[in-house]
């Protein structure tokens, strides 16, 4: 924090009051000689100039006062305040997940246990986005339908919150509108300023619902300059146990069978993407450090002091001074009415000779 004067050439008008002082003539007073009768009221006259004496230098101290204050105001004082960051102006980047009823099958493995696979996407996903300094980022969820659950923000917090409250079923779980998600996703990027956006899109499915074709997304996505980096997640073998879950009769499966990876390469090269295979967690986490390498962040953040004018406080301080200095000038014994003291008509007014002589 700290102030600083916008017009420090000011300052040099600091003697000009003194430089008037001496140039200009000095007025020539001419008054009638006055004689004193009496020695005694030399004494009265010596106190009388004292006070004037004293009162000259006070108005002497307030017109300086007043000077400084009007030089403090015009050198124009603000006040900066400490610096703060601000997000830098990076791309926009829109992240597509996949929530329809698929994302349930528990064949992600985290701390050696089972897991559905949205929570491996929710987990991988956190550190992602709280990676994304300085990008607007944004989430589309999707499933039978495809729904904005966070508008573009710089706040990370607030898409995270939202990542993590979002649900299975939200936007339907019977079937998979990857094209819609596209198309949802492309109409809300388009519109943004600037000439750098990014699409994520995460799936394990095929796109089996929704009224928009993946592949027509995609290219309406590339006339818009919009890069869409596609994510197959899902393993590709699982043990199903076999009857009351015993090991009798278990057979392995391929869980990931109706992944249509051959769309999701082609949306991906449509676009300037690139397709990502994400097997188990690790292979997710992996494929986000790429995406950071792809997409860097910003690293020229920008910051600003808040500044405030102070010029107010001076001027304010100098016609203050300047109001009492003109209320201390008036002669307020001959402005106001002289009172009179009252007189008592009941009293006797006889001559003084004759309440002698009586």
């Amino acid at each position: 924090m700290m102030i600083s004067f916008e017009y420090e050439w000011v300052i040099f008008l600091l003697p000009l009051p003194l430089i008037v002082y001496w140039l200009l003539p000095k007025a020539q007073q001419q008054q009638a000689a006055v004689r004193v009768p009496f020695y005694k009221d030399l004494s009265e006259l010596q106190h009388q100039s004292s006070s004037a004496i004293k009162s000259k230098k006070l108005r002497t101290a307030t017109l300086v006062l007043i000077w400084l204050s009007l030089l403090a105001s015009a050198s124009g004082p603000t006040f900066w305040g400490n610096p703060v960051s601000l997000p830098t102006s990076g791309r926009d980047l829109l992240l597509a997940v996949d929530f329809s009823g698929s994302m349930q099958i528990e064949d992600m493995m985290i701390h050696g246990q089972q897991n559905q696979r949205i929570t491996a996407v929710k987990n991988v996903l956190e550190e992602f986005i709280e990676r994304r300094k300085g990008d607007r980022l944004g989430l589309v969820i999707f499933g039978s339908q495809a729904y904005v659950q966070a508008p573009l923000t710089f706040d990370r917090q607030t898409v995270q919150r939202f990542l993590n409250e979002a649900q299975i079923g939200f936007a339907g779980e019977q079937y998979t509108a990857i094209g819609d998600a596209i198309g949802l996703s492309v109409k809300r990027l388009r519109e943004r300023p600037g000439d750098r956006h990014v699409m994520v899109l995460l799936t394990d499915g095929a796109n089996n619902g929704g009224e928009v074709n993946p592949i027509a997304a995609a290219k309406v996505a590339a006339d818009n300059n919009i890069v869409i980096y596609t994510i197959g997640v899902g393993a590709d073998e699982m043990v199903v146990p076999g009857l009351f879950g015993s090991n009798f009769g278990s057979r392995r499966v391929n869980p990931s069978a109706d992944l249509d990876e051959d769309t999701l390469t082609e949306i991906a090269k449509l676009t300037g993407g690139v397709y990502f295979r994400a097997r188990n967690p690790e292979e997710l986490n992996r494929i986000y450090q790429i995406l950071d390498e792809l997409e860097p962040v910003e690293d020229d953040q920008k910051t600003f002091r808040p500044q405030k004018s102070l010029f107010h406080w001076p001027l304010t301080v100098a016609f203050l001074l300047s109001t009492l200095l003109t209320i201390g000038a008036i002669p307020w014994r001959q402005v106001l009415p002289t009172q009179r003291l009252p007189v008592d008509h009941d009293r006797d007014t006889k001559p003084a000779s004759e309440e002698w002589q009586q």
